[in-house]
């Protein structure tokens, strides 16, 4: 459990056999798919659809993403993915931790720094502020 921030969203994704590399464990690339899975279901959580974003003009994209991996999931794992969020300037960072259900081990964690374009050009992408208000926390 991440000790400085208490999470505000917390999704299980249970891994699929079609997930794993030749190794028999998840592979690095769907770890990433997790993530976003997570950050778009905690946005229709908090009330908020990305496709009636981008179809009003405004384009939440990742700008930078780090991820350590930890831990491999395997075949019948459980990931419970969970994750913060900060409002940095322009930039929405988003916190995920990614842990192994049932043992607790930690398999990822990840820093995604979002931004927004709005018709064309940067904005500070204030519907997406205002969406998630009750969740940033301003550095």
């Amino acid at each position: 459990m991440n000790n400085q921030h208490p999470y505000c969203y917390s999704l299980d994704i249970p891994v699929r056999d079609y997930e794993l590399d030749s190794e028999g464990i998840v592979n690095n690339a769907v770890y990433l798919h997790y993530l976003e899975h997570t950050r778009h279901c905690f946005c229709r959580q908090a009330g908020l659809s990305v496709g009636n974003l981008t179809s009003g003009g405004l384009i939440p994209v990742v700008s930078r993403l780090e991820v350590d991996y930890k831990t491999p999931l395997h075949s019948g794992d459980v990931a419970v993915s969970r994750l913060w969020v900060e409002r940095k300037g322009v930039r929405f960072v988003f916190h995920q931790d990614l842990y192994r259900e049932g043992d607790g081990m930690l398999v990822a964690r990840a820093v995604v720094t979002i931004v927004c374009i709005e018709d064309g050009r940067p904005s500070r992408g204030e519907p997406l502020a205002e969406a998630l208000t009750h969740y940033l926390e301003s550095l």
